[in-house]
């Protein structure tokens, strides 16, 4: 079964432009990917936003930092090579979700448990997955690339560690989010979703537009939340396009009504909206 997020959010190319410095930049960055993992955010879409530019350095940067902080710390080295854009991922605040565990040793283990890992050899007769323990897990009858990151369930714990691949829609825990950078613009990529709903100061208060908004996040398989970027909100990034935000989205909504500052931040932004959505518009505390 192929797995798709039920909860996506769409952030702009140009997320950092008006932030000079690569040390800000990474620290923002990591603070989207942040509240992506502390609302279960299951993916993110970087759209360019400013046609007139080529934005494909940004948003590369942008897809670097965050899958950088998504992939568990035991990963990470053999994962990301060293490159000047990862020079300050020290800055990155710890996700500390589910599929970044603090065990290292194969005694810790449990029979059942979910690790991520990466292939470092393969035969015929099966991979060797490093996941973060001073044993590699075996994977019986599979001959998997090396280098591939993998989610594996844990079998059998002997002398070694045998384990089988698992399927993301197995995993009943939040296990982090993808990251999606695509060409297209913004109101290209809409046609994916079940419900949209577009964040803006000129929207309708959340308030106001709760109770119908509700029902329709129940029914929706796929949701995605549209964040504008710092200088330009989604009204004025889909004019670009010719498009009007009221035509395309399900819900415009305000949810920093009143607000007291002349603009608000995309990280404020999407902290303040999840936030708001997390807490009136989850079942059960899940998304």
């Amino acid at each position: 079964m192929n797995w798709t997020p039920s909860l996506s959010m769409a952030i702009p190319a140009s997320l950092v432009s008006d932030t000079p410095h690569l040390r800000e930049k990474t620290y923002k960055i990591g603070m989207i990917g942040r509240a992506a993992a502390i609302f279960r955010v299951e993916e993110i879409v970087i759209y360019p936003d400013q046609p007139e530019k080529n934005q494909r350095k940004d948003a590369k940067l942008i897809e670097l930092i965050l899958s950088y902080i998504e992939t568990p710390q035991y990963l990470r080295k053999r994962m990301f090579k060293l490159r000047p854009e990862l020079r300050y991922v020290g800055v990155l605040p710890p996700l500390r979700t589910p599929h970044h565990p603090t065990t290292s040793l194969s005694e810790e283990l449990e029979i059942g448990e979910y690790r991520e890992g990466i292939v470092i050899s393969s035969t015929r007769k099966g991979s060797n997955v490093y996941i973060g323990v001073e044993k590699p897990a075996f994977i019986k009858g599979i001959k998997l690339p090396s280098g591939k990151r993998v989610t594996v369930k844990i079998e059998k714990l002997n002398r070694g560690i045998e384990a089988v691949l698992a399927q993301r829609d197995e995993i009943k825990d939040y296990w982090g989010y993808k990251v999606v950078v695509s060409e297209r613009s913004l109101g290209g990529i809409l046609k994916n979703w079940d419900l949209i709903v577009a964040t803006s100061k000129y929207g309708i208060p959340f308030i106001r537009v709760k109770d119908e908004l509700i029902q329709k996040w129940k029914k929706a398989k796929r949701r995605i939340v549209l964040f504008g970027s710092p200088s330009a909100g989604l009204y004025e990034i889909l004019k670009l396009e010719g498009l009007n935000l009221d035509e395309i989205a399900d819900f415009v909504v305000n949810t920093i009504p009143s607000q007291g500052v002349e603009t608000v931040r995309t990280e404020e932004a999407v902290y303040a909206s999840l936030a708001i959505f997390n807490l009136f518009l989850s079942s059960n505390n899940q998304v």
